[in-house]
């Protein structure tokens, strides 16, 4: 009779599989032991495999390679990654070894761009496509950034207001791109997305606002659907007449080469995950292609701007269960040594599906449990809503720990989570260790920030009293308001 965890795993899933392997009952994720990781650091922990960020670029441009060449496709291809995604250094480093461009969503993005021009780790010949809503003070970097010189800056236009107050703020000439507002699934709670102008406003505001301003060069559309892309009648319908109004335009905005389709390659959520990445693209650039040959106008260059895909499946978490609750006849709670809302914010905000497995004890028997964070919130917890089936794991022993890990963690959730800063119940920020490879291929860690201690929390919260404000170096002098 097959009782075991692995038998579990081997009978579910097809295991083992190119990520992950078991060495003596214990798994490793990429080559690293896990459970190494464990006795060398501690638990909770938070991991980043950098090479994981590389080989999806580089898988990414392979396919869009492929489809270019098998379609006889006339323009190029780029790769942009989503700074929103992970703002790290670390993020952006391994990214950029890549020969990538980056798309930026905020004020504070341009800094980030301009320090990384400072170190030489990219050019002004770097494509820096600045999307998002924009407020004054990312207008004004905006402008900085072109005025110093970089014309490989283009912002994308998300209303009609913004293109002339970019005007004001950039001294010579300029690029812009144009973002579409598709339409929503039926399923969602609006018909349009907020982002960006309609369709059938295109044209006419780049008639009226756009082609005799001798400042502007229109050079992009941008198109995005908030599902991502996916094999569906919705996802090709959108892109059917995202190339309609790319080719009305074209007609009549020379200037006019490159589309951005934006991102949204899902990621591996499961060990049963199934997605063809190869097809996507290759239906993509037939699409492109064949529209636009129909319509005899010139192919646009690609751009997309990947972000969960480019830096989600390096991440990972470890966990050990401390403690096992039963509360009823039917219901087990495994408490971990951390929080769920802090430390994955995705899962229980959104009930995002993680890949969530057993790092050690796969050869004793499993049970069926749920799992809960150390918060006093009811929604602190894991279970099979988020998670693709009911959640199984090695059967709790008090004298035997047990760790959880959970892969493919390592976008947004620092960002959403407030890295650094106040946690839910002041339950501590996790260690965070990065691994990479050495020139050998042998794999080498580094701690990037240790976990977070009272000091840091009552420093944040204003009790040490060496951190406050001298009151009597303020200035008193009495405001008046007029």
């Amino acid at each position: 009779m097959k009782t075991k965890y692995i038998d579990l795993i081997e009978q579910t899933y097809d295991f083992p599989q190119q990520e992950f392997h078991l060495v003596e009952n214990n798994l490793h994720f990429h080559g690293i032991d896990l459970m190494a990781l464990v006795h060398r650091y501690g638990s909770p922990l938070k991991f980043t495999y950098l090479p994981k960020i590389s080989d999806n670029i580089q898988r990414a441009k392979k396919w869009f390679a492929t489809a270019i060449h098998k379609h006889g496709y006339a323009g190029t291809y780029q790769y942009c990654y989503c700074t929103k995604s992970s703002h790290f250094e670390y993020v952006l480093e391994e990214a950029l070894k890549n020969q990538i461009h980056i798309e930026t969503s905020s004020a504070f993005d341009i800094d980030i761009v301009e320090h990384l021009k400072k170190v030489g780790k990219i050019s002004n010949s770097t494509y820096i496509l600045c999307n998002g809503f924009k407020r004054d003070e990312y207008v004004d970097k905006i402008g900085r950034l072109i005025n110093s010189g970089h014309q490989n800056c283009i912002p994308i236009i998300d209303n009609f207001e913004e293109l002339s107050l970019l005007d004001k703020a950039i001294d010579g000439n300029y690029k812009i791109g144009i973002r579409i507002a598709s339409e929503e699934e039926p399923k969602f709670e609006f018909y349009t997305s907020r982002l960006g102008i309609g369709y059938k406003n295109i044209v006419p505001f780049y008639s009226r606002a756009i082609k005799d301003n001798p400042k502007i060069e229109l050079k992009m559309l941008h198109f995005f659907i908030n599902t991502g892309i996916r094999d569906t009648a919705y996802y090709w319908n959108e892109l059917v007449k995202c190339l309609k109004v790319y080719i009305n335009l074209k007609k009549i905005c020379p200037t006019l080469d490159s589309l951005n389709i934006g991102g949204g390659f899902p990621i591996k959520n499961s060990l049963a995950f199934d997605y063809d990445y190869e097809y996507m693209v290759d239906e993509i650039i037939n699409q492109i292609n064949q529209a636009c040959r129909e319509a005899n106008v010139q192919v646009p260059d690609i751009f997309t701007e990947f972000g969960s895909f480019t830096v989600g499946e390096s991440g990972g978490a470890i966990y050990q269960v401390v403690y096992q609750k039963q509360q009823n006849d039917r219901e087990k709670w495994n408490m971990i040594d951390s929080s769920f809302i802090t430390t994955i914010p995705d899962a229980w905000a959104i009930s995002k599906k993680f890949i969530m497995l057993g790092i050690n004890r796969w050869n004793e028997e499993y049970e069926r449990v749920l799992l809960g964070g150390l918060t006093c919130d009811s929604d602190d917890y894991y279970n099979s809503e988020q998670h693709m089936n009911a959640i199984y794991l090695p059967k709790f022993k008090k004298e035997r720990p047990l760790y959880v890990g959970f892969f493919n963690t390592g976008a947004y959730q620092e960002n959403i989570g407030g890295f650094g800063g106040l946690q839910h119940c002041l339950i501590p920020q996790p260690k965070h260790i990065l691994v990479d490879k050495d020139f050998q291929g042998n794999l080498k860690t580094r701690v990037f920030v240790e976990q977070q201690t009272a000091h840091d929390f009552l420093s944040i919260l204003g009790y040490n009293k060496t951190n406050r404000i001298n009151a009597e170096t303020l200035n008193t002098k009495q405001i008046v308001y007029q």
